[in-house]
Parts: structure tokens; C-alpha cells; sequence
């Protein structure tokens, strides 16, 4: 469904019951910052699977009274006792990615809302109080909810792992210890009060009180190495968004610790083939994409990490002459042998706004894998994000683990521009697949000009070895005729068929607005439970 208005404010997320919240506040006269703060609160409730406020967001914020772009960090550090050496003195070669010693970076999350709302109240003249934004959240932790088939899917799939943790079993299994079902009320009380807690007094209760001292408490009884002063010491932080060009337009995303380099150097890339003589959806379209993903994954995989740490040259890594480069590293008859590991299908959600004053706001938010690290500490509610385990403990690596250290983030919010104003605002979940998809998604709208929910709605693939897989291949929906798929494989791709509408594929979303008229288009995944509302829709 596309929801089409002219001059209006939109919300657009991967849960209903979230761009619902959302678009009640705009309603109200709230701007696009307010309403995301909404949005990321109730999804952090209502899909309690795929994002927590104990996990990590960033933010693309743009101001149409200042005619600025303003990017926000609100991603933690790992913990002043987080070295390599700790994990290898008890025997580890990797870092578990469940558990207390999976919890070693600092959850971000509300350090980001607190920003983000303080922006909105000194620049965009913001009205609602920060507590008032946390109501409807609140009133959904309390109550309840119906539960998603994508959480009783993941839950299953998670059962056997997770259940061993108190937290865990306390608040996502029910009496008998087992999944809640599809449509089954779901409360989680004891988030509400958390969430009560955090509206009242605001993010410095999560990062030096009560709560930070549940949860460093619970994570130091459990042999883990999380300090109060890593919660202490937090901050988020405003940072300048990195750009690049794809055709006629500008691309827009957040500079590292995001892999948002890689997704604006696909499209540069990109910028090198003529679509006009390649039709969408054929054999050189998707050989096109996949090859220009290698390319650029090569070059993020060499440098990302934290830039405190690492050298990242990013004015050459973006520039033209780089992306003419790399192009020509790419042969229409065969493929190019890359050989990485992919992120399995993970837990992340973006959300997207837009509000009357053409303010604009693309967030994306995750605890990095499915229920993260599986630690909800007692009385809390809160579950804990794992992202910290996609450090490496080879002292080789860029991306090494080091103490205060940012880890690689898959998260990318994007937004790409025409004539110096908003004209999408994008993003997706799915790890390493975040790149892809927009890619994608990008290319319908721009060079063949599809509607954002055909865009989204449209097949797509994901390039990449799943655990416990040997080999890359490229996973693509089942509706990709037969015949593009075996000349795919004539080119050396290695190809498996998903179902039609793929969870692997991640949720996408998307605002686009028209230059000339500002009427919006608003887009959520067919694969996800979103459902985009415009603030005149009857609720």
C-alpha cells in the first residue's frame, strides 16, 4: 500500500502500532524529531525481538529552518576493562555472542533519544515535553500487545540458546517455558517501569542511576566488564554526515563507525554503467549490483572500525576517480571470488519521518543480533545489545577490540537529496544487507523510475555467506524467474532460492518527496509488519 498526501507530516516503520503512535503525535502538531522519538520507543516495546533501548541508534536529522543535515552517534563504547588479552585468559578465540561477556559496549539507545530530543526543543521548537513522547510506549509495555508472528518465528528459533538466562526465559516464555503465539497478549511490566523511569528523568536515570546500577551489577556478578564509569562516561555525539553522488542526485549517509561508506561507494560505483540500455530485474542488472557490493565491501572490510583508532581515508575512499576505479575491477561476463562472512539475519529496525515543515528524520536502531545478547537484567526489562562481539581479538585486525572503543556498525541511515532538499529518506534491518537493499532500492526509483513501495515490494537478493555455510552465494526470491537465475550461475554465482518474501531480505522503508509539489510517497516492506499512515488517516 502507498500512501500518497500532499503537505503533510508521515511516518513510516516496520511495526504498525509504531507509525501508528508516530502519526498520532504528528497529528498533534509534533515535529519530525518528537514523533521519531515516539516511534523508536513503542517499536523498542512492540518488537521486543528486533530492537531494545538497550541496544544502539543512529540518526540522519534534517533541519528545513537551517537548511542543515545533522548526524547523530548514539552508539556505545566498549568498556574500559574490554581488552583482548581478557577474552583470550579464558580461553576464548572469538567473542561469545550471547551472554554477560557478549555485553562489553555500552547501550546507546537513550543517550540518542536525549539528544535528539534536546535538538528538537532548541532548534525545531519542539513542544512535547520528553515524557509525554514515552506514554504510548509505556502504556504498551503495561498493557500489552499482540504478539507478531516474526517474534514467535524468532523465538523459536532462539528458544534452545536463550532459555538458559533468567531474563530471558522470565519475560519471553511464558508459564509453561514456552513462545508466546501469534496474536497472544504480551506484557512486559517491569519494562514499563524502566520506561517510567527514563520519561521522568531522562537518560542520565539509564546511565547513572537506578538502572545503570542494575545493570552493571548483574553484568559484574556474571564475570562480565561493563563499569559504572562506562555508563557514566557515555555520550552521544553530533557528527557530519559523509555524502556522494548517483546521477543527478546526492547521497547522504553517516560516516564510520557506520558502513555507510559502503553504501553511497556501491551507488558511485553504479555511477559508471549506463541503465538506461539494462533492463531492471535482468541478468546484467542483478550481476551489476552484486559485483559493485564486492567491490565496495573489499574497501570497507580494510578499513572500518572506529576512526579514534584508525586511519580511514575517506575523501579518497568516496571520490570519483576511486569509484571509476573499482568499476572497472568488475567484468559483465563473470564474477569477481570474494570471500567474507555474513552477518546472519539480524535484529535491527529503521523508521522514517517527515513532518509539515519538511523537517525530515532517517533512524535505525538494534541490539545486533536477534534479542542481542540474550541479558534482560533483573528488574529491568531492558534486553542488552551484543554488538560488541563483532570485534575482532586478532591485535592485526582495523577493527580490533581495544577499550572505549566503537565497534563496525551495520547500521546506515540514508537520505538522498535533489536540489539541496530531502527527496528519500531510506533505510532498511539486515546487516551486511543494508547496503544492498539500498542499492537497490535506489536504483528502481532513480533509474527506472518504480513507485517506493514497488521499489521495496520488488524481488530482491543477498550476497554473502550465512553461518555455517563454506561458501558465498546469492540468495534470491523465489519470484526471480528461473532463466535470470541460470545465466546468474553461468557467470560463476554460486545461487539459492528463498522464499518469495524473504525476513533475510530485511525491512525496508521509505518517504519520497516530490521537489516541485512536496506531495510524499510513503513505503513499508511487504516483509514486515509496518504499515505507513499519514496524519489524516482515520485511527
Amino acid at each position: 500500500m502507498i500512501n500518497i498526501l500532499n503537505n503533510k507530516s508521515v511516518a513510516v516503520t516496520p511495526h504498525h502500532l509504531a507509525t501508528k503512535a508516530a502519526t498520532e503525535v504528528l497529528k498533534e502538531g509534533a515535529n519530525a524529531i518528537e514523533a521519531a522519538i515516539v516511534g523508536a520507543t513503542v517499536i523498542s516495546v512492540v518488537y521486543p525481538h528486533m530492537n531494545s533501548l538497550g541496544g544502539d541508534n543512529f540518526w540522519l536529522i534534517y533541519d528545513a529552518k537551517n537548511k542543515s543535515l545533522n548526524g547523530l552517534n548514539a552508539s556505545g563504547k566498549s568498556g574500559e576493562r574490554a581488552t583482548i588479552q581478557y577474552y583470550k585468559n579464558l580461553g576464548y578465540s572469538k567473542i561469545p555472542f550471547r551472554g554477560y561477556l557478549a555485553c562489553n559496549t555500552v547501550p546507546g539507545a537513550v543517550s540518542g533519544l536525549q539528544k535528539a530530543y534536546e535538538y528538537s526543543k532548541t532548534k525545531l521548537n519542539g513542544t512535547k515535553s520528553f515524557s509525554y513522547l514515552f506514554e504510548k510506549a509505556i502504556s504498551y509495555a503495561q498493557n500489552g500487545f499482540p504478539v507478531t508472528k516474526s517474534q514467535e518465528e524468532y523465538t523459536n528459533e532462539n528458544i534452545t540458546s536463550l532459555k538458559i538466562f533468567k531474563g530471558f526465559k522470565e519475560t519471553f516464555l511464558n508459564q509453561e517455558g514456552l513462545p508466546y503465539k501469534e496474536k497472544e497478549l504480551f506484557k512486559q511490566p517491569i519494562l514499563a517501569k524502566t520506561l517510567e523511569l527514563i520519561a521522568q528523568k531522562g537518560a542520565t536515570e539509564f546511565y547513572s542511576g537506578k538502572i545503570a546500577n542494575k545493570i552493571v551489577s548483574e553484568i559484574q556478578a556474571n564475570g562480565g566488564i561493563l563499569t559504572l564509569d562506562d555508563f557514566e562516561n557515555h555520550t552521544a555525539n553530533w557528527i557530519n554526515p559523509i555524502k556522494g553522488f548517483y546521477r543527478d542526485f546526492t547521497v547522504y549517509n553517516l560516516p564510520p563507525n557506520t558502513q555507510g561508506f559502503a553504501s553511497i561507494l556501491i551507488l558511485q560505483i553504479l555511477n559508471n554503467f549506463d541503465f538506461t540500455k539494462i533492463e531492471e530485474g535482468s541478468t546484467d542488472y542483478y550481476h551489476l549490483l552484486i559485483e559493485a557490493c564486492k567491490q565496495a565491501f573489499i574497501i570497507r572490510d580494510k578499513y572500518l572500525t572506529d576512526p579514534d583508532f584508525y586511519d580511514i581515508p575517506l575523501d579518497y575512499i568516496l571520490s570519483k576517480e576511486h569509484a571509476n576505479l573499482l568499476a572497472k575491477n568488475i567484468s559483465l561476463e563473470k564474477t569477481a571470488d570474494f570471500n567474507y562472512q555474513l552477518e546472519p539475519k539480524g535484529d535491527t529496525v529503521w523508521l522514517g519521518f517527515s513532518d509539515e515543515m519538511g523537517n525530515a528524520v532517517s533512524l535505525i536502531q538494534s541490539t545486533y543480533h536477534e534479542f542481542g545478547s540474550g541479558i534482560i537484567p533483573e528488574d529491568t526489562g531492558i534486553t542488552l545489545q551484543n554488538r560488541g562481539c563483532f570485534f575482532s581479538l586478532d591485535e592485526n585486525h582495523p577493527n580490533k577490540l581495544e577499550p572505549q572503543k566503537r565497534t563496525f556498525h551495520t547500521l546506515n541511515p540514508a537520505m538522498l537529496f535533489k536540489n539541496n532538499k530531502p527527496y528519500l529518506i531510506y533505510g532498511t534491518m539486515g546487516g551486511e544487507g543494508q547496503p544492498q537493499t539500498q542499492a537497490t532500492i535506489v536504483t528502481r526509483i532513480v533509474d527506472y523510475n518504480y513507485d517506493v513501495q514497488n521499489a521495496i515490494n520488488a524481488p530482491r537478493y543477498l550476497y554473502g555467506r550465512a553461518w555455517g555455510e563454506t561458501e558465498n552465494d546469492v540468495k534470491f526470491e523465489s519470484r526471480v524467474p528461473v532463466s535470470i537465475l541460470e545465466e546468474l550461475k553461468k557467470r560463476g554465482h554460486l545461487i539459492k532460492t528463498v522464499e518469495k518474501f524473504s525476513n533475510l531480505m530485511g525491512h525496508a522503508g521509505a518517504i519520497q518527496i516530490d521537489p516541485k509539489t512536496d506531495t510524499k510517497q510513503v513505503a513499508a516492506d511487504i516483509r514486515s509488519d509496518g504499515n505507513p499512515i499519514n496524519k489524516e488517516t482515520s485511527l
